[in-house]
């Protein structure tokens, strides 16, 4: 089971034997294995042995065969599929940015928050929808759809924080970037694994953060004492620290472990002989935890500038 990402709780990305069975697997496209030879099939065999060696040479020196040749998961594929969805992102990230401060004048200081409630609501509603179709069959229109809203979310979310603090948006985005470019690098050398008990632990942290963030948000709406500032508790200090800052860092760790997960869980789908589409999900899962990496980052920044 993935743990980490309901994007990947599709048996492609879990059990090998499932990959049998699930839409577009090898039984799905006629791999199937072949059944035990006959006494009719026995006796031709000794004629077929030089059409065989024939066609086991032509093989090896055939150039390997691409996803597109064998309509297969590969890592190469999938990191394009993630290329082609964050495009999408920052198209409509634009969008989102221009549509925010389009109504800011002298007279009327104030962004508009329209675009990314917006794109936040779209984008959590279509990923439910992704993750619940996609037990069934991969839509890539539904993952188009949700790299859209998406991007007009993270665009709209991310013009409210420059027009407040100027230059947060690069810092953010380098620290975004850092954070993936490591954990990619780390996995990609063997350094850094995905293990059980690791991935419990995150389990825990998750379920308690997910807890916290829904207990600020509710103090925030009675406008709780305790949950003052911008940011509900968040913006209180703990011995000087901005708990914010301290809860940051810790689910900043947490959505690099996400990644670890991510990319693992894309290479057991490629293991399992998933078909290509499934590439597209592999992709969703990886922009799901880039996203919230990204906004974690920003809104740990905001506190920080906000308590200058």
């Amino acid at each position: 089971m993935a743990l980490n990402n309901p994007a990947f709780s599709n048996p492609a990305f879990q059990d090998p034997k499932a990959v049998q069975t699930y839409p577009g697997g090898r039984q799905a496209a006629g791999l199937t294995p072949p059944a035990a030879p006959t006494q009719f099939a026995a006796a031709q065999h000794a004629g077929t042995d030089a059409a065989t060696q024939a066609h086991l040479e032509g093989m090896y020196a055939a150039p390997p065969a691409g996803a597109i040749e064998t309509d297969r998961m590969t890592v190469e594929d999938s990191v394009w599929k993630t290329v082609s969805l964050f495009a999408i992102l920052l198209v409509t990230a634009a969008v989102g940015w221009v549509w925010t401060m389009a109504g800011v004048t002298a007279a009327n200081p104030n962004p508009s928050i329209v675009p990314w409630l917006l794109g936040a609501l779209g984008g959590f509603v279509l990923s439910l929808a992704v993750i619940f179709t996609s037990r069934k069959k991969v839509r890539p229109a539904l993952i188009f759809a949700y790299a859209a809203f998406e991007g007009l979310f993270v665009g709209g979310i991310s013009a409210f924080f420059e027009f407040i603090w100027p230059g947060i948006v690069f810092q953010a985005t380098l620290g975004t970037l850092s954070v993936v470019g490591v954990t990619l690098a780390l996995f990609a050398s063997g350094k850094i694994r995905a293990s059980a008990r690791a991935t419990k632990i995150f389990m825990i942290a998750m379920v308690g953060y997910l807890v916290f963030s829904l207990v600020n948000v509710g103090l925030m709406l009675f406008n709780a004492p305790i949950a003052g500032g911008p940011f509900g508790m968040l913006s209180q200090t703990f011995m000087g620290i901005p708990l914010g800052v301290i809860i940051g860092v810790l689910v900043v760790i947490m959505a690099a472990y996400s990644l670890v997960l991510d990319f693992d869980q894309i290479q057991q789908g490629v293991r399992n002989g998933a078909p290509r589409v499934y590439g597209w999900l592999g992709a969703f899962g990886i922009m799901v935890t880039v996203v919230w990496l990204y906004i974690e980052i920003l809104r740990i920044l905001a506190i920080l500038r906000g308590n200058d």
